[in-house]
């Protein structure tokens, strides 16, 4: 459920509205215990994923990058050979 949640900071070219929102929005979801609210809990809902949303944007604007900036396809590269290492543990195991 939480696949969208990553490290958004240090990123070139930097975290886009669009990647903030979609964190955002499975961070209320996993909080909440729900995908779809009901009618009567979806302005709360919206709210909350807004709320957050703005909460992360302002994060990320007073943060630093410590290190050199992280690039999407590095990242990719990363998370497929972690993969990559759990498959062969599993086969060996």
């Amino acid at each position: 459920m939480c696949r969208n949640i990553r490290v958004l900071h240090g990123f070139e070219p930097p975290t886009t509205p669009e990647e903030i929102s979609a964190a955002a929005l499975q961070y209320v979801r996993k909080v909440s215990g729900t995908t779809k609210p009901a009618l009567v809990e979806k302005e709360a809902f919206d709210r909350a994923v807004a709320e957050v949303a703005a909460s992360t944007e302002r994060l990320l604007a007073a943060m630093r990058p410590r290190t050199t900036p992280r690039t999407r396809e590095g990242e990719r590269e990363r998370a497929r050979l972690r993969f990559a290492r759990r498959y062969e543990r599993s086969r060996a195991g």
